[in-house]
């Protein structure tokens, strides 16, 4: 069984993701300080609403979405958890996050890129250098969603709030608009919801 298991796992990180390469670049000491501190805040992750109400809802709804991707029920809500309190602890929108990891990975923990990023937000490794140690595990799910989530609100301070250009930058492809008119029609057309909406029991994903 745990041959059968490591072959999977192997074959799972052989598979290629949409990832561009998100550019090195010199990182003010300020900015790395408060990147790094955001890395090392390790936290359990936890639902991030007013409402507890509104927080089962939303659970519900989104496993419901994700179910096709990832069948096992204790995987698939651990995983929201996780997506839901980086990305609001970060400053972003839990949907737009999980639309993101869509196009980048197809919700593939070992997912590998031409270029190496990797795992579910497909993080490049020199990340590990300028905002974290060689220990971090960018195939581990807590660690590769704090990176992802950390880097995309540090390009959207960059881009002074400009969610285009952030996620070309995010996608290595700043100024061209394929990568992020998929993550955003990705966000509207599977992950966008409000409380009272509809819901949506059945999501396709195209190409993934």
């Amino acid at each position: 069984m745990l041959r059968i298991t490591l072959v999977l796992l192997s074959l799972l990180a052989a598979l290629p993701a949409l990832a561009g390469a998100q550019r090195e670049e010199a990182l003010s000491l300020s900015v790395a300080t408060a990147m790094q501190r955001s890395i090392s805040d390790a936290a359990a992750p936890r639902l991030v609403f007013a409402n507890p109400a509104e927080g089962k809802a939303w659970l519900s709804e989104m496993s419901a979405r994700l179910k096709k991707k990832i069948p096992d029920d204790f995987m698939r809500e651990k995983l929201l958890v996780a997506i839901h309190y980086e990305s609001t602890r970060a400053g972003l929108d839990p949907q737009l996050v999980m639309g993101l990891i869509q196009v980048e990975s197809g919700f593939r923990k070992y997912a590998i890129s031409s270029v190496g990023a990797r795992g579910l937000m497909q993080v490049m490794p020199f990340w590990q250098r300028a905002i974290g140690t060689s220990e971090h595990n960018l195939f581990d799910m807590y660690t590769n969603l704090r990176f992802g989530c950390t880097i995309l609100r540090h390009y959207l301070d960059i881009e002074k709030g400009d969610l285009y250009r952030a996620l070309g930058r995010y996608n290595g492809s700043l100024g061209k608009p394929e990568y992020p008119n998929l993550v955003l029609g990705a966000w509207k057309r599977h992950w966008d919801w409000q409380p009272g909406q509809a819901s949506i029991q059945t999501v396709s994903y195209p190409g993934k």
